[in-house]
């Protein structure tokens, strides 16, 4: 028998007129499943867009999944909104819609605005809550200091189901209470500024990494609730630890339970396969030209920026939406209206979602992971731009890893790829990801990217991390790396964590801690990160030696500091080395001291200049250098 479906909404017209204009940015307040209390009477009031069913219907444990059972209304306005009141029922009850839809289907469907999920494979909504008595108020004060493009910015990239299991039983993943007492002192140590998490949001298809979404505003069920994620964020902020988000508005993948034909129609994604499927990922691509599809979108982002306090989103596969043939032959994409192959319409969808966000949370930073020479990634929309605030710099990783794969004594014929990021790398503000995708499907982990014997190849990798470091832009290190991870990264197990009882494991990671640390401490390294007038090379053509040497410079040039890579493995004695200023230069990091296990070459720790101009600078000083290494100085002050 039907049971009582009050009609009752939380809807104003105003808020579905904003929702069918496609300018509702916080959709999630009113859709999806929420506890109220009607005249008196405690349940749950339900809403969905499914413009194109005859009927829909709330089905769960507390109704026998009854499709006949309790049958929302459709709204008067033709929005295509279904809604209604269940009384008796509260949060923790498990639902899904019952969906027949114009084409005769009938559809079970999660709530595309569920606020939490069954533990996958099971696929079932449940009615949650994001109430949570934060205690971060200082972080969020503050943050905009934190995320300033003239701070240092170093990001832990991570993968929560795979950076540590339970010792115990490594099939069992660690909750969200667990990751924060092991990863929040583990960050601390090593002296990363950020955390990115690869996409949290709920996915039924584990080795997907989590980029195929079906939970847009679920955080993963496998580790914990929602109060659970919220505490570990709270955690990491009050330890003053910043929080990046992977966020995935490109695609979503086509599990019958899923967004994919919603209604019986393409609802959120574009209806021609031209523009609507994706050959790579065999995933369904969003109508961007659809102001309910932008509407839950941009909802869905401020949502973890609002609910969960995230710092930053990181975009991922920005360049398969600018482009209408991305990863597509001559045949399978059709031009725009002007002729040309972009995407008019993700295009203007990302320059809304980045306006939105800069209007409505100034402190929080936008990153894209786009991998060609679109112009403005990240300069500001009134100027023409995208409006991102940071841009991965894939060409400069590219072309690093592809120099220091090199043998040392074939580097001389790949000088270039050390120097060309310096021509194009003031266009944008760049991001030197090394990230997730370098160590998997047969790439390698970085340390076996690098040639050589153990102690050679720890030397590269050690004088490549102290090259980013130092080098342009901001910086990401996927989980790993820092210690030097053998294997290639298995979504299916931990890392490989013993590695830290061995020296050159556990000197690895002394060595990316006291960069963060140099990182961190001095000016130079960050103010003009994006800016030519922080970045000078000094020596840039000396290929038969395969020495690289450059200035960084922040607001005060008396804080200038010098760097010198040598990449072969020979000590080059005596070497002279032009720098800005007079006076001493002191050494502030050796990548070959003994402490990180490298081979100790003695280097002066405090070096006078010579009043002789070398190397277009002014003067010069003169210092040996250690094989496969590379040094940092700076001025020394005072008396």
């Amino acid at each position: 028998m039907p049971q009582p479906v009050e009609v009752h909404s939380l809807l104003s017209e105003f808020d579905v007129f904003l929702f069918k204009s496609g300018r509702h940015y916080k959709l999630y307040e009113k859709f999806g499943s929420h506890e109220l209390l009607v005249n008196g009477v405690k349940g749950v009031y339900f809403a969905v867009w499914a413009p194109n069913a005859q009927t829909v219907s709330v089905v769960g444990n507390f109704n026998g999944w009854n499709p006949h059972s309790h049958q929302l209304h459709v709204r008067w306005d033709s929005s295509g909104i279904w809604e209604g009141f269940i009384p008796g029922i509260e949060n923790g009850e498990v639902y899904k819609y019952h969906i027949h839809s114009n084409t005769g289907e009938h559809l079970e469907k999660s709530d595309p605005f569920a606020l939490h999920t069954e533990i996958p494979p099971k696929t079932a909504s449940i009615v949650a809550t994001t109430w949570f008595g934060w205690n971060d108020s200082e972080w969020m004060y503050n943050r905009r200091e934190y995320n300033a493009l003239d701070r240092p910015m170093s990001v832990y990239e991570m993968h929560l189901g795979s950076w540590m299991r339970d010792p115990k039983d490594p099939e069992r993943f660690l909750t969200y209470e667990e990751i924060a007492a092991r990863l929040i002192p583990y960050i601390q140590e090593t002296g990363f500024t950020h955390v990115e998490f690869m996409p949290i949001m709920e996915h039924p298809y584990y080795p997907s990494w989590g980029y195929q979404i079906t939970g847009y505003f679920a955080a993963s069920s496998r580790f914990g609730g929602p109060q659970d994620l919220m505490k570990l964020i709270e955690l990491l902020h009050e330890s003053h630890i910043g929080v990046i988000l992977d966020w995935v508005p490109s695609h979503f993948p086509g599990d019958a339970h899923g967004l994919y034909k919603f209604d019986g129609t393409h609802l959120f994604e574009h209806a021609d396969p031209k523009k609507g499927f994706h050959p790579d990922w065999q995933s369904y691509i969003f109508n961007y030209g659809r102001n309910e599809v932008k509407s839950f979108l941009i909802s869905n982002a401020f949502f973890w920026l609002d609910r969960y306090h995230i710092d930053g989103l990181r975009v991922d596969a920005v360049a398969s939406m600018l482009y209408l043939d991305y990863s597509r032959k001559a045949g399978e994409w059709d031009p725009n209206e002007l002729g040309g192959n972009e995407n008019l319409e993700a295009v203007a969808f990302l320059k809304e979602f980045n306006e939105a966000v800069s209007k409505y949370y100034p402190s929080v930073q936008t990153i894209a992971e786009e991998s060609t020479s679109w112009s403005g990634v990240s300069r500001a929309t009134f100027q023409g731009g995208l409006g991102f605030g940071m841009k991965w710099m894939m060409g400069w990783m590219h072309d690093t890893l592809a120099y220091f794969k090199e043998d040392p004594i074939n580097r001389t014929y790949h000088h270039d790829k050390m120097t060309f990021a310096t021509v194009y790398g003031f266009t944008e503000n760049f991001m030197l990801p090394l990230s997730h995708d370098e160590v998997v499907y047969g790439k390698q982990s970085l340390i076996y990217k690098m040639p050589g014997d153990e102690w050679q190849k720890f030397a590269n990798l050690r004088s490549l991390y102290l090259y980013m470091f130092t080098f342009i832009g901001t910086k990401l290190l996927f989980m790993g790396a820092e210690f030097g991870q053998t294997s290639e990264w298995n979504v299916n197990q931990s890392l490989d964590w013993h590695l830290l009882q061995y020296k050159p494991h556990k000197s690895m990671k002394q060595f990316v801690s006291k960069l963060n640390e140099v990182y961190k401490t001095y000016p130079a390294l960050y103010e003009k990160a994006f800016s030519p007038e922080g970045f000078f090379w000094i020596e840039l053509a000396d290929r038969e030696q395969s020495i690289f040497a450059y200035c960084r410079r922040g607001h005060d040039l008396e804080n200038d500091l010098v760097v010198i890579l040598n990449l072969t493995p020979v000590v080059r004695h005596n070497f002279k080395l032009g720098v800005p200023h007079a006076g001493q230069w002191e050494l502030v990091l050796n990548s070959d001291d003994a402490e990180f296990n490298g081979s100790a070459v003695p280097v002066k720790k405090v070096i006078s200049t010579e009043n002789i101009s070398w190397m277009g600078q002014d003067q010069s000083i003169t210092v040996d250098l250690p094989p496969l290494s590379g040094l940092i100085f700076k001025r020394k002050l005072g008396k």
